[in-house]
């Protein structure tokens, strides 16, 4: 796993376009015009990236599938069995939690809106998400802690085995159809659902798509979202990933 994750961190941006950047200063004298390519290629990207706007249209196309109404959060329970909230990381070792591993912000954010879905509908819970680098607790038990503790929902079953949303899907299958539980309400990131959504069905579930965080809205970013903000590279980074493994699922699985 280290060693994919080295790999994946400098074939996709912003470290390609890094090594763009080193390129051209290798090849600056050897190959002018050839590093001048590098260059603009590598700064170009990085501009890019860095600007809101860019962000925010580039959402747009991957965040598909429309928000859940409000209006029918108490009727889930006439269209699925069981909400299933995915992982999305972990901060280790916060001190201010006496150095106990907590839900990232994103991972967090699934779990505030399953919270609402699940008082509202009633509907049980599982919290899907294994190991990070095989050290425990999973990410599924640190959800299932946090929603215990911080929003009153009791989670009734967990995956801890997952790395990926296709073994998200598979193995939450393997632990609610056995017990007749074939459509679920999925709570990820509205950028990651046309993935999630794809995953599940396969696996033989009825989605009902919950998606939250939506960054292809109109935030009113100042300028017009044309100033560079540091935000919008870790936004674009999520985004560029999700594009690449929905490509890639439709071609592996």
């Amino acid at each position: 796993m280290p060693i994919r994750f080295f790999f994946k961190q400098w074939l996709m941006p912003p470290g390609v376009l890094f090594m763009l950047l080193l390129a051209a200063w290798w090849l600056r004298r050897r190959r002018p015009r050839l590093a001048t390519l590098c260059f603009v290629m590598g700064l170009g990207g990085l501009w890019l990236m860095s600007l809101p706007l860019v962000v925010q249209e580039s959402a747009r196309l991957l965040e598909t599938e429309p928000p859940l109404a409000t209006a029918d959060w108490t009727g889930l329970a006439s269209r699925a069995d069981a909400i299933v909230v995915l992982g999305a990381g972990r901060e280790r070792g916060d001190p201010a939690w006496g150095g106990v591993d907590q839900p990232a912000a994103t991972a967090l954010e699934r779990m505030r809106f399953a919270a609402r879905l699940a008082k509202a509908s009633g509907l049980p819970v599982l919290t899907s998400g294994g190991l990070h680098y095989g050290t425990p607790p999973s990410e599924a038990q640190l959800m299932a802690d946090r929603l215990r503790e911080d929003f009153a929902v009791e989670v009734k079953w967990q995956e801890e085995a997952s790395r990926t949303t296709w073994e998200n899907a598979r193995l939450s299958a393997r632990i609610l159809q056995p017990l007749g539980i074939h459509r679920v309400v999925v709570v990820t990131q509205a950028w990651h659902m046309q993935r999630s959504r794809w995953s599940f069905e396969r696996a033989g579930f009825e989605v009902v798509p919950a998606p939250v965080g939506f960054l292809g809205r109109d935030h009113a970013r100042p300028f017009g979202g044309l100033l560079p903000e540091s935000r919008a590279m870790w936004q674009s980074g999520q985004l560029l990933n999700e594009a690449v493994g929905l490509v890639g699922y439709r071609l592996f699985y």
